[in-house]
């Protein structure tokens, strides 16, 4: 029977190092592509539909969903 100290030298870690490059403007740019901000820090999903104009849609969503109650129907 092995003692803890025992198991503990059987048991070989390996460690491997990733590298890791993240561009945290890109990152941030990317999650707020669908919100709005409302100030102090906070912010509310955006409808993703397009209107007839060629624009976002800024209305706010259903909850779960991504589109208003407007785009929702045209889907």
């Amino acid at each position: 029977m092995l003692t803890r100290s025992q198991t503990k030298n059987q048991i070989q870690l390996h460690i491997v190092e990733y590298e890791v490059n993240i561009d945290f403007d890109e990152a941030s740019a990317a999650w707020k592509a669908n919100k709005k901000s409302k100030g102090n820090g906070t912010y509310r999903y955006v409808c993703q539909g397009i209107t007839k104009t060629g624009k976002k849609c800024s209305r706010e969503p259903f909850h779960g969903c991504d589109f208003c109650k407007w785009h929702q129907n045209q889907k």
